[in-house]
């Protein structure tokens, strides 16, 4: 049996559009592969991002579904030239000896994408740490051994920053549970340093940041961290990542999406209000000065 190439993100993303015309369009899988002259296991593997979307072929299928907006067809030609070229550019690819293929999918989603959503109960999300503090993390994580591959990580993840300034900044939202704000990540200074950073960050105009307090009780964050991606093409696809220790995960579906939007505002509306999380993340900074 011929082994299959893991999927990306960016080819699953294409993937799933590529179904989702095929559908509207009211053709079978049997019929797509009538049109791209192959197996209907081909168009299988193309849906589901598991073999690349060569440009004849993509573009045999936008005219067998009737794609007639140029815009969308831009687009689509643009998503499968960055899926198929994903391990050869990038700014993150100089570090792929630190960077596994999850993370380097995750990157990728980052640099396209205009929004991310975040629920943290015990970390500052990275692309708001510090370098002590993310160096501090790099090394609880012990998933790196060395102190070159250290200093590679904590580069990666201060280079992702990039994406909360310039022209078109990321817009970020997170949510972090109070427990974030006490947790002694690298020793008192450090802490106090980050949340300075983290108070100032705050104040930026593409970025929210609240503190759901100890005094809510139970919530549904409790069950873990997650980030939703969204992306400014109005027919693209929201992705859901989930962290866990041995391995993130991207859930796609939008039922499982819509799952996670609903525990986001969950979290966003029994967390403090950004005013009120600001004066919070100040206050607990001064007590680590003592």
């Amino acid at each position: 049996m011929t082994n299959v190439k893991p999927s990306t993100v960016l080819g699953r993303q294409l993937g799933d559009e590529l179904r989702r015309l095929r559908e509207a369009a009211d053709l079978t899988m049997a019929e797509a592969a009538e049109v791209l002259d192959c197996t209907k296991g081909k168009v299988s593997r193309l849906e589901n991002g598991h073999v690349p979307v060569r440009t004849p072929d993509l573009n045999a299928l936008m005219q067998a579904y009737r794609v007639g907006e140029e815009e969308t067809r831009d687009r689509l030609v643009a998503l499968a030239r960055r899926a198929n070229r994903r391990r050869r550019e990038g700014w993150w690819h100089q570090y792929g000896s630190v960077v596994g293929e999850t993370y380097r999918d995750y990157i990728a989603m980052e640099n396209i994408c205009d929004g991310i959503k975040t629920f943290q109960a015990q970390l500052v999300p990275g692309l708001l740490q510090t370098p002590e503090y993310g160096r501090a993390v790099t090394v609880a994580s012990r998933a790196w051994q060395t102190a070159a591959e250290i200093d590679q990580f904590v580069q990666v993840r201060m280079a992702r920053q990039k994406r909360l300034a310039g022209d078109t900044p990321l817009e970020l939202w997170a949510v972090l549970a109070e427990g974030v704000l006490h947790q002694q990540v690298g020793g008192p200074a450090v802490m106090r340093d980050q949340l300075e950073h983290l108070a100032g960050m705050a104040g930026r105009p593409n970025i929210t940041v609240q503190v759901l307090p100890f005094s809510r009780g139970a919530h549904s964050g409790m069950f873990g961290p997650y980030l939703l991606l969204s992306f400014p093409q109005v027919s693209a696809l929201d992705l859901v990542l989930t962290e866990t220790p041995t391995g993130n995960i991207w859930m796609e579906h939008e039922s499982e999406v819509a799952c996670y939007r609903g525990l986001f505002d969950d979290a966003r509306t029994s967390a403090l209000p950004p005013t009120e999380s600001l004066k919070l993340i100040r206050r607990i900074a001064k007590e680590h000065r003592s």
